[in-house]
C-alpha cells in the first residue's frame, strides 16, 4: 500500500479564497479584520513566521499591525500593550510571538489577552469552552489538522486516536477535538510505555513530538491516517518531520508531509480565527 498524500499546501489555498471572500463581505459592511501581533527580542525562527502571517493577512484584505518590542522590555510594559489593544476596537485577534524572554511570565502575557481577541486559542477561558464544546476561538494548528481530515473525507466518529505528544499548543487540545467528534482518544508522551502497543491501534495517529523521524512503519497498522506535526532539522540539515516519511508511506493509508503537510493550515486558521473575532465584534 501506499499512502494518500493529505496535501495541506492545496487545502489551506481553498480555505483562503473562501476567507478572502467573506473578509471583502465584511468590509463592504465597515469592518476590516485586523490582527495584532507582539514579537518580543530577536528570534529568527520567529521573526520568520511573523512576516508570514502579516503576508496572510495582506493577501486576505486584512489589517496587519507588528508591534516589536526588545528583548529587555519589562513584564508590565508588555502587559500595558496588550490592555491597549483590548481596547482597540479596529484591532480584533491578538497574539504574542512565543516564546518569550524567560523574565515574563508567559502563563500572565495568555491571561491578559481578551478571550474575545484570543485568535491563537491560548486563553484558560476558550480551552474551556473548547473542552465543553461551547463556541470558542480553536488552537490553530490543532484546528488545521480537524479542517485537513474533514476536506480529505476521512471520518472520525468511532476512530481510535493516538495523539503521541502532550503539550499545551497541539498534543493537548488536539486529541479534545478528536473528542468532540466522537473518537476514541488515546494520549502517548515520553512515560509511556511500550509505545507501539498504543500506536499500532490507531486508525488515526498524530505525531507531535519533535522528535526528526520519530515514528517508523513499526509503529502504526496497516491503512492508518498519520498526522505529522512535527518541524525539524535532520543530520543532513534538511527539514523533515516526526515520521519517517519513506517508510511510513508504504504502509499508511493517508499522510501528511514535510512541509506543505499540517504547516500551512496553522496560519490559516489563525487568519479564519481573526475573521470570526471580527464578525461577533459586530454584534457586540
Amino acid at each position: 500500500m501506499t499512502a494518500k498524500i493529505i496535501n495541506g499546501k492545496d487545502i489551506a489555498a481553498k480555505k483562503r479564497i473562501a476567507i478572502a471572500v467573506e473578509v471583502k463581505k465584511l468590509k463592504s459592511k465597515g469592518v476590516t479584520p485586523g490582527l495584532a501581533v507582539i514579537l518580543v527580542g530577536n528570534n529568527h525562527a520567529s521573526l520568520t513566521y511573523v512576516k508570514s502571517k502579516e503576508k496572510a493577512c495582506r493577501e486576505l484584505g486584512m489589517n496587519s499591525l507588528l508591534i516589536e518590542m526588545p528583548e529587555e522590555v519589562s513584564e508590565e510594559e508588555l502587559l500595558s500593550k496588550i490592555e491597549e489593544l483590548n481596547g482597540d476596537t479596529k484591532i480584533h485577534g491578538i497574539l504574542v510571538q512565543l516564546p518569550i524572554p524567560k523574565h515574563i511570565d508567559e502563563k500572565k502575557v495568555i491571561e491578559s489577552i481578551s478571550p474575545l481577541k484570543d485568535v491563537d486559542g491560548f486563553h484558560p477561558i476558550n480551552i474551556g469552552r473548547m473542552m465543553t464544546g461551547q463556541n470558542t476561538f480553536l488552537p490553530c494548528t490543532p484546528y488545521g489538522i480537524m479542517v485537513l481530515l474533514e476536506e480529505s473525507g476521512i471520518s472520525i466518529a468511532g476512530k481510535n486516536v493516538v495523539v503521541v505528544g502532550r503539550s499545551n499548543i497541539v498534543g493537548k487540545p488536539v486529541g479534545q477535538l478528536f473528542l468532540n467528534q466522537h473518537a476514541t482518544v488515546t494520549y502517548c508522551h515520553s512515560k509511556t510505555r511500550d509505545l507501539k502497543l498504543h500506536t499500532n491501534q490507531a486508525d488515526i495517529l498524530v505525531a507531535a513530538v519533535g522528535i526528526p523521524n520519530f515514528i517508523t512503519a513499526e509503529h502504526i497498522k496497516e491503512g492508518a491516517v498519520v498526522i505529522d506535526v512535527g518541524i525539524n532539522r535532520n543530520e543532513a540539515g534538511k527539514l523533515c518531520g516526526d515520521v519517517a516519511f519513506d517508510e511510513v508511506s508504504e504502509k499508511a493509508g493517508y499522510i501528511t508531509p514535510v512541509p506543505k503537510g499540517v504547516g500551512p493550515m496553522t496560519i490559516t486558521m489563525l487568519m479564519y480565527n481573526t475573521l470570526k473575532s471580527a464578525n461577533e465584534s459586530i454584534d457586540r
